[in-house]
């Protein structure tokens, strides 16, 4: 049965997963860094996605001090900004992105990636930088918080209810969710995760907006 179409005022958008397909480089890093820490790289992985950084370690190591897991973060993102090998594009994010500019859709940036990152990574899978975006540096918690989601939508000037975020990891999708939206789950790792939509990329999602009456309708197929 198709998806029933959604609409909403506002989009937010996740970047890694969604956007970027930057999986490559978040396996070398993280597993390396489970390896060096005796952990299975596996459930690592299980963790990692949608997280920052510190984030993931406090989960695996809570007994660690805080300070040092911001200190190995800022280790781990200069080397996930360095390592650009296999970044590419979610298969629709350019038409995608377009189709919003195109039509004035209010949307905003919502990462994990501080700013660095998120500009590398969009800019090697050659996608714009959304105007609004709200990075790591811009929060006081990671996802699966919704304080990101809830700062974005803040930010764009909308209720929380009135946003559909696109996510697809389950830290990020229950940060939505979290937040009050509905959620559009992007890729392989979503539909696990109780999104209120599942696509298996960009191109299934079809953007039709209403100047008139200041919304998008967003149209799935399979």
């Amino acid at each position: 049965m198709p998806n029933a179409p959604l609409t909403a005022r506002a989009l937010l958008l996740d970047m890694d997963g969604t956007l970027v397909d930057s999986d490559a480089v978040v396996e070398r890093v993280w597993r390396r860094w489970a390896t060096a820490k005796g952990m299975d790289p596996d459930h690592v992985m299980r963790v990692a996605h949608g997280r920052q950084g510190h984030s993931t370690m406090a989960e695996l190591l809570p007994d660690r001090p805080m300070a040092d897991n911001f200190a190995e973060n800022r280790e781990l993102l200069a080397q996930e900004t360095a390592d650009l090998d296999g970044v590419v594009r979610v298969p629709g994010a350019d038409a995608f992105l377009a189709a919003l500019t195109t039509a004035a859709v209010p949307h905003a940036l919502v990462t994990s990636a501080d700013l660095g990152l998120a500009t590398a990574r969009m800019g090697a899978a050659g996608l714009a930088l959304p105007d609004t975006r709200v990075t790591a540096e811009c929060v006081s918690a990671s996802k699966p918080d919704p304080e990101g989601f809830l700062k974005g939508a803040a930010e764009l000037g909308f209720a929380p209810a009135d946003c559909v975020a696109f996510e697809d990891s389950g830290a990020g999708i229950r940060a939505a969710l979290a937040a009050g939206m509905r959620v559009v789950g992007v890729g392989p790792r979503a539909d696990a995760h109780g999104p209120t939509v599942a696509v298996p990329d960009l191109t299934c999602v079809r953007v039709t907006a209403d100047a008139a009456a200041g919304t998008v309708r967003l149209d799935f197929t399979a």
